[in-house]
C-alpha cells in the first residue's frame, strides 16, 4: 500500500465498517470486543491525521474533501500506516470470530 493515493485510502477506510461486521459474521461481539478496541485504535489515529470525527466513515469523508496539494508525505504515510494496520486487525479479527463460533479458544 506504499503508493496507495488518497482515492484508495478513503474507499479502505470507507469498507472498515463493512468489513468489521463480515469479519465478526455470527461470533458473538464480546468475544472479540479487543480486537474490535483494536480496530478503533487505528481509526482513532487515521481521524486524528485528517481531523476528522473518529468514524471510518468521517476519515473517508476527510480523505475525500482534502485537496491534492493540501496533502503532505507525512500525512499519507500516517493514513497508509493506519490503513494497513487495520487490515491486519481484521484479519486477526475474522480468525478470531471464526474460532468463537466454533466454540475455540
Amino acid at each position: 500500500m506504499s503508493a496507495s493515493t488518497p482515492a484508495d485510502l478513503a474507499t479502505t477506510f470507507r469498507s472498515l465498517d463493512r468489513r468489521r461486521r463480515e469479519a465478526i459474521g455470527d461470533a458473538d461481539p464480546a468475544a472479540v470486543s479487543g480486537l474490535v478496541a483494536e480496530l478503533q485504535r487505528h481509526v482513532d489515529a487515521a481521524a486524528g491525521a485528517v481531523g476528522s470525527a473518529a468514524d471510518a466513515g468521517a476519515v473517508a469523508t476527510a480523505i475525500e474533501q482534502r485537496r491534492a496539494e493540501d496533502w503532505d508525505d507525512a500525512t499519507l504515510e500516517e493514513l497508509r500506516r493506519e490503513a494497513l494496520d487495520a487490515g491486519a486487525v481484521l484479519r486477526r479479527l475474522t480468525v478470531a470470530a471464526e474460532a468463537a463460533t466454533e466454540g475455540r479458544p
